[in-house]
């Protein structure tokens, strides 16, 4: 199989780090981003460029993919994985909370898009990667934003599946469930800075649940990459790709609940048509 070059951003640590190594250890190239860079710790490789990206400057983000294609070559996968959580209940999120974290989760992943189709168009080919989560399918409480944040990248990967198709390009929405990486350090997750007693029951024992799973997460980091470089691989790609479990635990438990809501309200919700 032809080797591949990727633009991978956020490959200093976490899932971008096991993917940009996965990606080195069978011989492809890779850019890929971090904020000051800076080589992450892995086997030094010259087909490895480091581009430096500050993801909330999202003027230069939509140069990006141009300054990777002029490092590296044609880029025949973009992977949109940077990003950072944001943990405390929808109420006691600030306005600049909702702001950041949407330039970086949303608003960045659009810009390289933007980026990377004139290229990949000229080229009838590429593969788009964003890199969503199980919270965008199954939120739960403590992180409405976050989820909110995942789910608007999720519905921008099933429209954008649709209206690139007939140009030879695919695109794939990964939703990992908890995987052992640095995600729920104060380097990659955040907490409102405001806080509200009334919501210790519900976001509260959440969010406390999900921070004393650090370190122990199911997901192994390095095995979801090896998933997504078999997606990569495929002659037809995904267009969901769900990893871990956990996920698929969360996600059917969802449909159940959409489904039985489905059901109940069926009489109600096709009543609302005209009258023939």
């Amino acid at each position: 199989m032809a080797h591949k070059t990727w633009l991978i951003t956020g490959i200093s640590r976490g899932l971008g780090l096991a993917l940009a190594t996965a990606a080195l250890d069978r011989g492809d190239v890779v850019v890929g981003t971090t904020r000051d860079g800076r080589s992450p710790p892995m086997a030094s490789s010259d087909r490895l460029h480091v581009l430096p990206l500050v993801m909330g400057d999202l003027t230069r983000v939509e140069q990006a993919f141009s300054e990777a294609a002029a490092l590296a070559g044609p880029i025949d996968v973009l992977v949109n994985n940077a990003g950072f959580g944001l943990l405390g209940s929808i109420e006691t999120a600030a306005q600049s909370e909702i702001d950041q974290i949407f330039n970086v989760n949303v608003y960045a992943p659009l810009a390289l898009i933007r980026g990377a189709l004139p290229l990949m168009r000229a080229r009838t080919r590429g593969h788009i990667i964003n890199i969503s989560s199980v919270a965008a399918i199954a939120p739960a409480p403590g992180s409405g934003i976050y989820s909110a944040t995942k789910a608007a990248l999720s519905a921008v990967s099933v429209s954008l599946a649709q209206e690139v198709a007939p140009m030879g390009i695919w695109v794939t929405n990964v939703s990992p469930g908890s995987f052992r990486t640095e995600f729920l350090s104060e380097q990659s997750v955040r907490r409102t800075e405001r806080n509200v007693d009334d919501y210790a029951a519900t976001s509260g024992r959440a969010v406390t649940g999900l921070l004393n799973k650090d370190g122990k997460q199911i997901g192994d980091p390095r095995k979801a990459a090896e998933a997504i470089l078999a997606a990569v691989d495929a002659d037809e790609p995904p267009l969901d790709l769900v990893l871990g479990s956990d996920a698929i635990a969360r996600t059917r438990a969802r449909l159940d609940r959409f489904e039985d809501d489905l059901r109940q309200w069926d009489d109600v919700s096709t009543s609302t048509d005209f009258a023939n």
